[in-house]
């Protein structure tokens, strides 16, 4: 009985202090990274944050993926400098916020396919800051308050 209300408690810390959490996005979903698929369609109405990763599933040897910039996604042109992706799948990492291109330089999957993704990448999402609370200057905060009641709780119900 106490093991299952401890367990509880734990729940009920982690759910209000949990961190914002980034977002995993399977590029194409189910479709995957193939050719005949609408990416630009599948991005819209997205939000991709930095912080959030991109997901490419594909036949490993079949296609790949190489991060380009906007002339050359509009050209369909890999830079000879580029290593391109070969995983299969393979995980991208948003970092800085902007345009992001992304094409298969494998035949003319990136013209014909259209393998093609072009995606806008918003900052990170934080949680806004509570506001100053009376006793904050003295390090009495509601969040701490809730934690030493949460604390007490499990002592009381573990004794």
């Amino acid at each position: 009985m106490a093991s299952k209300s401890v367990l509880i408690a734990l729940a009920m810390v982690a759910t209000i202090f949990a961190p914002t959490m980034a977002a995993d996005f399977v590029v194409g979903d189910d479709k995957g990274w193939t050719l005949n698929f609408d990416y630009q369609k599948w991005a819209e109405g997205k939000e991709f944050h930095v912080g959030d990763k991109l997901v490419f599933n594909y036949t490993l040897g079949k296609h790949n993926v190489v991060k380009v910039n906007g002339t050359e996604f509009q050209q369909c042109s890999a830079p000879l400098t580029s290593l391109p992706l070969i995983s299969g799948n393979d995980l991208i990492q948003l970092k800085t916020p902007g345009k992001k291109w992304y094409i298969c330089s494998v035949g003319s999957h990136c013209e014909s396919g259209p393998m093609k993704l072009a995606i806008n990448v918003l900052p990170e999402v934080y949680s806004p800051s509570p506001a100053p609370q009376p006793g904050a200057a003295y390090g009495i905060t509601a969040p701490s308050l809730m934690m030493a009641a949460l604390v007490s709780l499990v002592v009381l119900i573990v004794t």
